[in-house]
């Protein structure tokens, strides 16, 4: 099988390894462009959301390329996203593309399904089957990791542009390992790239928490690059949700039937106690557990359409309104530009900032 799958933010480095060591021809999705976007819209329904015509671009994109399989993540309970695997594969088919689809479920209630589909992805011994799935978890482990010092590094630097430098140069050096041991000599690498950024540690900025749908506040793209623009303004980027803390939560605690994100339901619960799909209940926990943490403030980022997010977008209206702390949605769609969205970006940080001015008496 020639596999192709979705691009989310770095995950694609350490998905793709995986996909190679099960013994797979990889086609790693190609960086989203407006072309990927442009080519998803045009075949995708109109009332699709944002993550929906991404993909579509990105899977006609490696079509192109040659993929005949297409690999991705299904879901339950409200979320439409869990039919996304089945409607993208209608709308190939019928523009000529038979194309195999393989939709991983989570174990919840989908066990033998999930299995069942892995074992169409394994090509090779049992015995190399563990090795290819800690290396490649290693390898999103530390691309966790660069992401999350990139945010702190970021607001804090002494030259425009050094920490996205240094961030794109470990992206290089983590892709090129090839073995654990290449990847333990890549980390070394990356901790010096990364304490080689020159920063003011004196600086106290902004402190900013980012929750949201998971695919739109993990690509850049999808996003308008959110969480650079933020740390060029001076703020300090706290992403809800990394790859690695979503795979144990809907694949090793839902197995062992273990409550995934307790603290963030139970202080979601006073204002939202349904199920609703998607994030929307842990967005709204994430949102409290960010007010009582000390932050100046949360961006609630969202697919137009998306259904769990418009019911939390209401929601956190309320949240922000009793805790006093300032909340901001951004629906996100085809039509959304990056600069419209640093222009909301702008006066959002100015607020926050006047609001600690105000609360501290110390200009940001």
């Amino acid at each position: 099988m020639k596999i192709t799958f979705p691009r989310m933010g770095t995950s694609y480095i350490a998905i793709a390894d995986l996909f190679r060591g099960l013994g797979n021809e990889v086609i790693s999705p190609p960086p989203i462009t407006k072309r990927t976007l442009d080519l998803g819209t045009r075949y995708s329904p109109e009332f699709a959301c944002l993550p929906f015509k991404i993909l579509m671009g990105t899977y006609l994109e490696g079509i192109a390329r040659g993929a005949d399989t297409i690999v991705s993540s299904g879901g339950v309970g409200p979320c439409r996203a869990g039919f996304y695997m089945e409607m993208h594969r209608r709308i190939l088919w019928d523009l000529g593309y038979e194309v195999q689809t393989i939709t991983l479920e989570p174990p919840k209630g989908h066990l033998s399904d999930l299995v069942q589909q892995l074992r169409r992805l394994i090509h090779v011994p049992l015995s190399q089957v563990w090795d290819a799935v800690r290396f490649a978890w290693k390898k999103l482990e530390l691309l966790d990791i660069i992401e999350e010092r990139a945010y702190y590094l970021r607001p804090r630097e002494l030259v425009r542009g050094s920490t996205t430098r240094a961030f794109r140069k470990c992206l290089s050096i983590v892709r090129g390992a090839k073995d654990p041991e290449e990847l333990a000599e890549a980390k070394s690498q990356v901790e010096e790239i990364l304490a080689s950024v020159p920063i003011n540690p004196e600086a106290v900025p902004l402190k900013v928490g980012l929750v949201g749908e998971i695919y739109v506040v993990l690509e850049p793209f999808a996003n308008g690059e959110v969480a650079e623009t933020l740390g060029e303004l001076g703020v300090e980027v706290h992403r809800s949700i990394y790859l690695t803390k979503w795979t144990r939560e809907n694949a090793f605690l839902d197995f062992f039937r273990i409550p995934a994100d307790r603290d963030a339901k139970r202080l979601a619960r006073p204002y939202l106690d349904e199920m609703i799909g998607g994030h929307g209940i842990i967005n709204v926990g994430e949102t409290v557990i960010y007010s009582r943490n000390g932050f100046d403030g949360v961006i609630h980022l969202a697919p137009f359409t998306c259904i769990p997010e418009i019911v939390a977008k209401g929601i956190l209206t309320k949240v922000s309104a009793d805790l006093e702390f300032p909340v901001m949605t951004l629906y996100l769609d085809e039509h959304t530009g990056k600069e419209g969205v640093r222009t909301r970006l702008e006066a959002f940080v100015d607020l926050i900032g006047k609001k600690r001015e105000k609360e501290q008496g110390v200009a940001w």
